[in-house]
């Protein structure tokens, strides 16, 4: 989807996103994907490809979706303005709460702030969850590999593992999500073929 964007316009995008996203990257999801959706920068399946990708490798979520989105939308420059806006904010509120929370973080009022604030990122981050379903779960073996990621997932939180194995769980069921593709890809190349134009189709 090609179309010109002011990099003003593109950094305000982004700045905005960051001022107002608590929680990470996964909270960022469904601000980013509202904004370039509708402004028809990106289309929805664009934006499931680039957070599989953007927590497929090393580094913070939110600055590689940001950089890939930038990317995507106006190249190198696109790249490097996204993530400035989507960083810029970040650094400043932490500073100021670095400045003032540690006079202030005994206090019920603000423990009671942030309490509400991390209930309302847990919904933002299900409801990104569920938008990325309804583009990445295409037919019978999506939902099997869905499934399977999801239970291996809670039984490594409640299991007792290392914390080298916990680091190294999602990355492995990344691995294997796309070995599994791949694998279909070359058995079945007609029907995922098929299976993808319907994906861009909704």
């Amino acid at each position: 989807m090609e179309k010109q964007v002011s990099l003003y316009r593109l950094f305000w995008k982004f700045f905005k996103i960051g001022m107002f996203t608590f929680g990470g990257g996964y909270a960022m999801i469904p601000l980013i994907e509202r904004e370039v959706v509708k402004n028809n920068w990106i289309d929805k399946k664009e934006i499931a490809d680039i957070v599989a990708v953007s927590q497929s490798i090393p580094g913070a979520v939110a600055v590689n979706m940001s950089l890939f989105t930038g990317f995507k939308i106006a190249k190198k420059k696109g790249a490097i303005v996204a993530v400035l806006g989507c960083i810029i904010p970040s650094f400043i509120i932490i500073l100021v709460i670095a400045i003032l929370l540690s006079n202030y973080q005994d206090e019920k009022i603000v423990q009671h702030a942030f309490t509400g604030i991390l209930s309302a990122v847990v919904a933002l981050i299900i409801l990104s969850a569920v938008k990325i379903a309804r583009v990445a779960i295409l037919d019978f073996m999506t939902l099997i590999i869905t499934i399977i990621t999801i239970t291996t997932l809670l039984l490594g939180q409640l299991t007792i593992i290392s914390n080298a194995l916990a680091g190294l769980l999602p990355i492995l069921l990344i691995i294997s999500g796309a070995l599994t593709g791949l694998l279909m890809y070359y058995i079945f190349p007609r029907k995922v073929r098929h299976l993808f134009k319907d994906g861009e189709d909704k």
